[in-house]
């Protein structure tokens, strides 16, 4: 084909795939709410779409498939489909099946190929097909393991721990000798490579792509479980004495768009700041110049948000995960615990969003008068002189209306329609709309314990005693966020 004729073909494709997308969306602009937060403008068009998987799904090991504690697309991967989008997304399981104690599950990142086919905002979806709009086909786990090739286990640590060799710190080990992990955050880097951040530590490791240890990052000493003044990781009962809570480590982890800064999240306060109950969270920014060798540069307070409970008592909605929209704001998902399908609670959720912090302007306490101190709010009370960042809400995973269209619900009959109780992952991906090039879906996914009637981990069956069976989900969401286009690096004809 004649030069000239290939490029008017190049031009015409373009503009139909142009009008494509435009019809797709309905013609007009669409208008969602709208919060400003810092130097980040976000606009929630509403869901989108949900899919599920069933809880009984066996990975190629053949070993039960679920708990989206933490996912990362291949932005690589993703494009626009005659009907949609499709790409590959990593899902991170956290430490295995643990509901009757730890196992020894060798831990993974899970890889699937995903198949999106979004509704319009504010429209129902064909009927039948209220659940189908994320369709997700299960590949290869890449199995993650140490330097001489032995896989991680989910048994809790005990000690002594292995001891620190080289660059690399004292470390969580099992009873068998394996590296402890109970993975919670992710982050998938440009060249594939990984970080992991876990609660046991709770450390930040990072992995070459194909799931080899290279390093490891030890926090600040006051996030540190200690016991007897000797550091302990353990996570069974009772809490340290201080550091992390017990299951209440790095929740969260981040990449800026840019790739400017790595940031990790305590999922609730340390114990000498008050545990779990209190509000005052602490947030690690790494300076990545070196993305071999993130370097720490500040440590901000978060104010995690309140809800009130059915007696009227006001309790603390822990951080299950953040997602940078900026160098300074970070979108945070803020949730109740033990409600839910499945859940020990009956009766749905009292508070599950998602929600910006500005860390912006707020005080570094890795500098003095703070640096010396293990505390930032001793028995939950801030000290004097700290500028901690605050939640602002942008869209309400619990919204039943918004639910309703797509046959979930929130409150009501406790079946297999209502949202589980652990809302642990997002996945941000472009719209891959030139005429739209700062509008995003947001992937939201669950943490579903493993929970099913037909289970197999670690050489075992296993029947849950719940007696129901509870499905990894994703709800997607549809929001503007001006400049992160191009923050991103992402790039339209």
């Amino acid at each position: 084909m004649p030069a000239r004729c290939a490029s008017r073909s190049i031009k015409i494709a373009r503009l139909a795939l142009a009008v494509a997308i435009a019809l797709a969306w309905g013609g007009a602009r669409a208008r969602g709410q709208t919060v400003t937060v810092g130097d980040v403008e976000f606009e929630n068009y509403g869901l989108v779409g949900v899919g599920r998987m069933p809880a009984s799904t066996l990975d190629e090991l053949g070993e039960t498939f679920g708990s989206a504690s933490s996912m990362a697309f291949d932005i690589s991967s993703w494009k626009r489909t005659p009907t949609g989008y499709e790409g590959t997304l990593y899902l991170l399981p956290d430490r295995g099946y643990n509901v009757e104690g730890p196992i020894n599950y060798r831990a993974r990142l899970n890889r699937l190929a995903i198949k999106f086919t979004p509704v319009q905002p504010g429209t129902a979806p064909p009927e039948g097909k209220e659940q189908s709009a994320v369709e997700a086909t299960l590949g290869a786990p890449i199995l993650l393991t140490d330097q001489a090739g032995a896989p991680f286990t989910g048994l809790d640590p005990v000690k002594p721990q292995r001891p620190a060799a080289g660059e690399f710190p004292e470390l969580p080990q099992g009873p068998n000798q394996r590296i402890s992990i109970d993975a919670e955050g992710l982050v998938r880097m440009p060249d594939g490579s990984l970080y992991i951040s876990d609660e046991y530590g709770p450390y930040i490791y990072r992995f070459s792509r194909q799931g080899v240890l290279q390093s490891a990052i030890a926090p600040p000493a006051a996030f540190i479980p200690m016991r007897n003044d000797r550091p302990d990781f353990s996570a069974e009962d009772p809490d340290p004495d201080v550091g992390r809570v017990n299951n209440r480590g790095f929740e969260g982890l981040t990449l800026t768009p840019g790739g400017k800064f790595l940031i990790a999240v305590l999922q609730s306060p340390t114990v000498q700041d008050g545990g779990k109950k209190a509000a005052h969270t602490r947030a690690l920014v790494y300076a990545m110049t070196d993305p071999m060798r993130p370097v720490l540069v500040r440590e901000h307070v978060i104010t995690l948000p309140s809800y009130n409970e059915p007696d009227g008592s006001s309790a603390v909605a822990a951080q299950s995960e953040v997602a940078a929209l900026s160098d300074e704001v970070l979108l945070m998902l803020c949730r109740d615990s033990r409600r839910g399908y499945g859940a020990a609670k009956r009766g749905g959720s009292l508070y599950r969003k998602l929600g910006l912090v500005d860390l912006r302007d707020r005080t570094n306490t890795l500098a003095a008068p703070y640096s010396n101190h293990p505390w930032i709010a001793p028995n939950g009370k801030l000290e004097d002189g700290i500028a901690a960042a605050t939640f602002t809400e942008v869209i309400d995973l619990n919204n039943e209306r918004e639910l309703a269209r797509f046959g979930l619900h929130n409150q009501g009959k406790n079946d297999r329609n209502q949202l589980s109780e652990k809302w642990e992952s997002i996945g941000i991906v472009s719209a891959l709309d030139p005429q739209r090039p700062d509008d995003f879906f947001i992937f939201v996914g669950n943490d579903n314990d493993f929970i099913t009637q037909n289970g197999h981990q670690a050489g075992k069956d296993y029947q849950d005693r719940s007696g129901v069976d509870v499905d990894t989900m994703f709800l997607v969401f549809r929001v503007r966020v001006p400049g992160l286009g191009a923050r991103a690096g992402y790039r339209f004809p």
